[in-house]
């Protein structure tokens, strides 16, 4: 059987939401042209999704996978695992609670047919309560300000890709980094669809602040050196700053204005060394950042498509 169409499911405490996502995977199969597969990836889910699609699926009137991991390694790692195991040719990534509208998946699937490489949603608006909107909104913003301005205001939770750009993010074999930041690196052709994010029917998302604030430190040290930029530049600005207060503390000195001994020398030494010290990280830290690039071992370049010409014309 040819699979024209995967779509990934990470499931992780979504027990309740199991039958509504079957049903919606029935209509987004209705919409497509081709076959359509399911590829549900159990996170180390502590509740009964496991047992619950390994007693439905058989029944299921479509091709199915299901992949249970070990543990707990976080929907990225979920995502992932169902990307290397998709086998359409476009595949689309959805979440079990359903606040995306399933409908996304549909469009997706008719952009990338058009020539698109890379689909993204984007949030149009959203229907959240505002003590969620807004921890959401400083997230995402500060991802755009500090590692990706390419970022969506609202950032990325569903997305789909054609096989050939799924191939060039598998190469992409990095422990801690960001599957959206990769998403946007590869540099495929890519397209944003907009979308309304629905209102959470039941339970508590599992995207926690905790977690949030470890995805955006993962980012930024694997997609930008603006740590080691900011500590080069307060060295730099450091050395200037000495300069120019120790030559007005030796000009005080000399002027009698500091008659307490040993204090200029004290403090002209606290300040050189200082800023020194600051600049000197800076330094250090832009050959290690270059080396920690280079053991990424990601590719220079990916070849995004290929023409072979036989040189002959009329």
């Amino acid at each position: 059987m040819t699979i024209s169409y995967s779509l990934i499911i990470p499931v992780y405490r979504n027990e309740s939401f199991l039958p509504r996502v079957l049903e919606a995977v029935r209509g987004i199969a209705a919409g497509t042209a081709g076959t359509l597969e399911v590829v549900f990836v159990i996170d180390g889910s502590p509740d009964r999704s496991e047992a619950w699609l390994a007693e439905h699926l058989p029944a299921f009137a479509l091709p199915s996978q299901l992949i249970a991991l070990s543990r707990n390694f976080g929907s990225f790692t979920a995502i992932r695992t169902g990307l290397a195991a998709a086998r359409g040719r476009f595949i689309a990534v959805m979440a079990a609670d359903l606040q995306e509208p399933p409908s996304l998946v549909t469009e997706f699937f008719r952009v990338l047919g058009e020539g698109h490489d890379v689909a993204v949603g984007t949030r149009a608006g959203r229907n959240d309560a505002l003590r969620q909107q807004v921890p959401s909104r400083v997230f995402w913003g500060l991802y755009r300000v500090l590692i990706n301005p390419e970022m969506p205001p609202g950032g990325v939770d569903m997305f789909a890709v054609t096989s050939k750009a799924k191939d060039a993010l598998m190469a992409l074999d990095e422990a801690h980094s960001s599957l959206v930041a990769q998403l946007y690196w590869i540099g495929f052709p890519r397209v944003e669809v907009p979308y309304q994010r629905l209102a959470r029917e039941e339970g508590k998302s599992g995207w926690t602040l905790r977690k949030k604030i470890n995805y955006l430190f993962d980012s930024i040290f694997s997609f930008t050196d603006i740590p080691i930029t900011l500590l080069t530049l307060m060295g730099f600005a450091g050395t200037v700053v000495f300069l120019l207060l120790g030559i007005a503390l030796i000009a005080a000195r000399l002027l009698g204005m500091i008659p307490v001994q040993g204090y200029t020398a004290i403090m002209v030494t606290i300040l050189f060394s200082a800023s020194l010290i600051l600049f000197g990280l800076g330094i250090v830290g832009n050959y290690v950042w270059r080396a920690y690039e280079n053991t990424k071992q990601r590719p220079l370049g990916i070849v995004r498509a290929r023409s072979a010409f036989d040189g002959r014309h009329e």
